[in-house]
């Protein structure tokens, strides 16, 4: 066949002029005669012609640009009513047709309308005016159409007037689902609301986040602009840039605005993916453009252009990128396939659309593909009529079923059905053949109850009036070298979810995320974007999680916040990381340290008890209290080393009530024992007679060592009823938990470590008044020196406490303990513990008595000398003590009693010559 390239499935025929109206009766463009007549409203050409004389008047123009695609439709409808006729879905009743060509133009299409609301055989076409027109008998009882949304917007509008049902197989506009507005109008696909959401969510799962938008500037364009711009912005997507054109190709702005959409494509060079609302001429010649420029982005089709032949075999499609687009979901029509194949065996009488078809493929035929464009727009009405006089009819069956849209052909013959089971409805139990039978509202009441069973699914009409139909969608892909619309997967509406017949599907639908469509770089997990002075939330920085936050995803708008209480995170994190719980542990190598220090103190303690009890009898362990004292002061000592156990490890409830408990309580007992002591010492070489009657009056051994003792023990008792200290989890480092004690009450602790240091002072002044002994009895002089080791360590304890947190903080105290313990332990102990073991010579009773005897003398000659001075002081009228004695006979045993002028009478002490002996032995008796 010398035609066979002709046969390539897409593109438009066309003529500059179709067939003038001369008459009313040429407004039907294809009839049939029927007991109930369906009207049938299709852009079967592509444009109205533009009158060029002026003024301009009123009148009916020509169309031209024969869209194959449609002219499908108008066959579709007419194979439906043929095949329900030929059926017995309506016995006894036959449906008739009248399809008008609305040449993509709402004033055609109103004409057109008019004729549908005319009264039943009229004589002429009037529409009566009529308050009412329940009774009123149209000529057709339901429309079928319109092509576009814009047209069925104006006709639904005006058969809303007699509420003749409305059924469309693409009018998609997301308005018309407005049932106050257009209470008639129904349609067998779903309305643009779900094929914008569906776009948003095909933009969303590839990544693109920056998208240009080109639509038509009419109804339908404007309205899929606003419904998409919602779903966008509903699934953070924005649009870089919007573009309309002009309705209609005859605009002389057209081509500028095409010109300047392109330009907008080129320049935005982030920009990678462009969303295209708009009719199949549009698309062809913005494509024609954009070849020419060579531009290569991704291309998401509405289902006006989707699956259009005519525009996947332009020249050159292959380089203009990637084409995704979204087409209503078809069902089986294979029917209407067969339909065409036996097309040419048909009438073409009562088909003006059938005769110009025949007519274009004729004159056409003859040229390669690339020329057909060129025939379109060259041949004339005349030279239409003269070429086909020339020209022998050449059929090509195959051509028509190349382009074939299923989903808008599945849609025609849904409508159709749809509105023959209303009929159906209606005629149980009326005569049909009646055109009174029934009226085109009572239809309309029955077309809301329609159920139709499509591929053994049921499908009905929803209160919107809409069909809940899946959409394909599609991908123009490269086969053997030409460009072929396969489906790639299906978009439930209802679920909201992309179906994949097969894993090879879903890797096609997953590569299109290699291509990059977004105004900024994606933030990776860790980041969150920062927006940036543009009004496009779309365009921002990506900047770095602060410490304690952290980002799992891409493209997060902030970053999550950590639990800073257990989780932490770093800078740039993408996640939080528990912290780690910290303590003093034993193996820590600080811990080994002072618990070594401590175990030495425990030995020291231990030798100490053993050197104490051998020597038990010796002067040294005798003056130094006895061993009883001896034993209850070391004992305290190894209570307050044993202590530093309970600051070392895990801190637990039992741990924070003992060590502090533990170790006031005994030190509160070493210290109250130290006191006797320096009492006793005190005591025993003290010539001060006043001092020495208070220190006999305090001097109580075991009541004041109960006491002192009680006394902490009572502070101790009521903090750990009251304020009892507790385990406390400390966060105040970053990424760590301090397991640590609470003690309860700062108040509770202070005046513990207060008492005790009232203690020592108390110690101390007692220990500094006697610290003037013999040179080989020197304890009182270590006292005063260990209770200033215990406040120097313990004033600088308090400051650097307070300073200090972390695991070691418990360590501050442990050490403070040892320094204190050990200072009071090595000045109490070790003098002793050296003489016993280094000066056993000073440590014998003679020894002893000779020290004390010396000590003793010094000391009484120093008070006798003393009073001499005093003495010799007094005035002239008073006599010596010893004259006064004697010769006033007063003295007793030595005494005597004598009165200073204007003073009360003293009682003197005349030393006899013995004394020194006599005092030797009562400090001797009382040490």
């Amino acid at each position: 066949m010398v035609f066979v390239r002709f046969l390539i499935p897409c593109f438009v025929i066309g003529t500059d002029t179709v067939f003038s109206c001369q008459n009313t009766d040429d407004f039907t463009d294809a009839s049939s005669p029927g007991d109930i007549v369906i009207g049938g409203l299709f852009a079967v050409h592509s444009a109205m012609l533009r009158p060029e004389e002026y003024p301009i008047k009123p009148g009916i123009q020509n169309c031209a640009g024969f869209e194959i695609q449609i002219f499908l439709q108008t066959l579709a409808m007419i194979h439906a009513i043929e095949m329900i006729n030929n059926s017995t879905l309506l016995p006894g009743v036959t449906l008739g047709y009248e399809i008008y060509d609305t040449c993509a133009d709402v004033t055609k299409a109103m004409v057109s309308a008019l004729k549908f609301l005319a009264k039943h055989n009229s004589s002429k076409d009037v529409v009566e005016l009529k308050c009412n027109y329940s009774d009123y008998i149209p000529r057709i009882k339901a429309v079928t159409g319109a092509s576009y949304s814009e047209v069925s917007m104006a006709v639904s509008r005006l058969l809303a007037l007699q509420l003749i049902p409305q059924v469309s197989p693409a009018s998609s506009a997301e308005i018309l689902s407005d049932k106050i507005r257009f209470p008639s109008f129904f349609r067998t696909i779903p309305s643009d609301f779900h094929q914008t959401r569906a776009m948003a969510h095909l933009i969303c799962e590839s990544g693109w986040n920056w998208i240009g938008v080109i639509a038509t500037d009419d109804d339908n364009g404007r309205f899929a602009l606003e419904s998409f711009g919602v779903q966008a912005m509903a699934n953070n997507v924005c649009i870089a840039f919007k573009e309309m054109l002009p309705a209609y190709l005859s605009d002389n702005t057209f081509h500028s605005k095409v010109d300047h959409a392109i330009e907008k494509i080129v320049n935005e060079t982030r920009v990678n993916v462009i969303v295209v609302f708009m009719r199949q001429f549009h698309v062809l010649r913005l494509f024609k453009k954009a070849i020419e420029r060579n531009v290569n982005k991704i291309w998401i089709a509405s289902d006006n252009w989707s699956a259009a032949v005519k525009i996947s075999t332009i020249p050159g499609i292959r380089q203009l990128g990637t084409v995704v687009g979204f087409g209503f979901k078809s069902g089986n029509i294979s029917t209407f396939q067969d339909y065409l194949r036996n097309l040419h065996e048909k009438p073409t009488d009562n088909n003006k659309f059938l005769r110009e078809y025949i007519m274009l493929l004729s004159v056409c035929a003859h040229l390669e593909y690339h020329d057909f464009q060129m025939c379109i727009s060259n041949q004339s009405q005349d030279d239409l009529l003269q070429n086909v006089e020339n020209k022998h009819q050449i059929w090509r069956d195959d051509f028509l079923n190349a382009n074939i849209e299923p989903g808008f052909i599945h849609g025609t013959i849904l409508a159709v059905y749809a509105i023959a089971h209303a009929i159906k409805g209606k005629c149980k139990d009326r005569n049909c053949k009646d055109p009174s039978a029934f009226m085109p509202w009572e239809l309309l009441e029955e077309l809301k109850k329609v159920t139709i069973i499509d591929d053994d699914k049921e499908i009905k009409f929803d209160s919107n009036g809409d069909m809940s139909i899946n959409y394909d969608v599609l991908l123009w892909k490269e086969i053997d070298g030409h460009v072929e619309i396969t489906t790639m997967a299906e978009y439930d509406p209802e679920k909201g979810g992309f179906i994949f017949e097969d894993e090879e599907k879903k890797k096609e639908f997953l590569d299109l995320k290699k291509i990059q469509s977004t105004c900024s770089q994606h933030c990776r997990p860790g980041q969150m974007k920062k927006v940036t002075e543009s009004p496009h939330t779309c365009c921002y920085e990506c900047v770095y999680c602060p410490e304690n936050h952290y980002s799992n995803q891409t493209d997060m708008d902030y970053c999550y916040r950590c639990n800073n209480k257990t989780y932490w995170a770093p800078v740039n994190s993408t996640t939080c990381y528990r912290k780690t719980i910290h303590f003093l542990t034993w193996t820590d190598w600080f811990a080994i340290f002072l618990l070594l220090l401590s175990a030495f103190g425990v030995v020291l303690v231990l030798l100490i008890t053993v050197i104490f009890t051998k020597n038990v009898n010796t002067p040294v362990v005798k003056a130094s209290g006895g061993l009883t004292v001896c034993y209850i002061i070391l004992f305290s000592h190894f209570l307050i080393f044993l202590s530093t156990v309970f600051f070392i490890d895990e801190p637990t409830e039992f741990k924070c009530k003992t060590r502090q408990a533990l170790f006031g309580i005994s030190f509160a007992l070493c210290i109250s024992c130290i006191l006797i002591k320096s009492l006793k010492i005190l005591l025993a070489f003290s010539f001060d007679p006043k001092l020495q009657n208070f220190l006999k009056c305090v001097y109580k051994p075991v009541p004041t060592v109960v006491i002192c003792t009680g006394i902490q023990v009572i502070i101790c008792t009521f903090w750990l009823i009251f304020r009892t200290p507790f385990v406390e989890q400390n966060f105040s480092i970053p990424r760590a938990i301090i397991l640590e004690c609470n003690e309860g009450s700062i108040v509770a602790f202070g005046i513990m470590l207060s008492y005790i240091a009232a203690l020592a002072f108390i110690c101390f002044i007692f220990a500094f008044k006697g610290r003037k002994l013999p040179e080989n009895y020197n304890e009182a002089k270590f006292i005063t020196f260990g209770m200033l080791i215990y406040f120097i360590s313990w004033v600088v304890f308090i400051p650097v406490y307070a300073t200090t947190f972390g695991k070691y903080l418990p360590a501050v105290e442990i050490i403070v303990v040892l320094i204190s313990n050990y200072g009071i332990l090595c000045c109490t102990f070790f003098p002793k513990c050296y003489i016993i073991i280094y000066k056993q010579e000073t440590n014998t009773k003679s020894a002893f008595l000779k020290m004390i005897y010396t000590y003793s003398t010094k000391s009484a000659g120093s008070v006798a000398g003393s009073q001499i001075y005093l003495d010799s002081k007094s005035s002239s009228s008073r006599a010596t003590v010893s004259e006064s004695c004697k010769s006033e006979k007063n003295s007793v045993n030595g005494n005597c009693h004598f009165q200073l002028p204007g003073q009360k009478l003293v009682k003197g002490r005349v030393l006899p010559k013995n004394t020194a002996g006599t005092m030797v032995r009562k400090r001797v008796s009382s040490i």
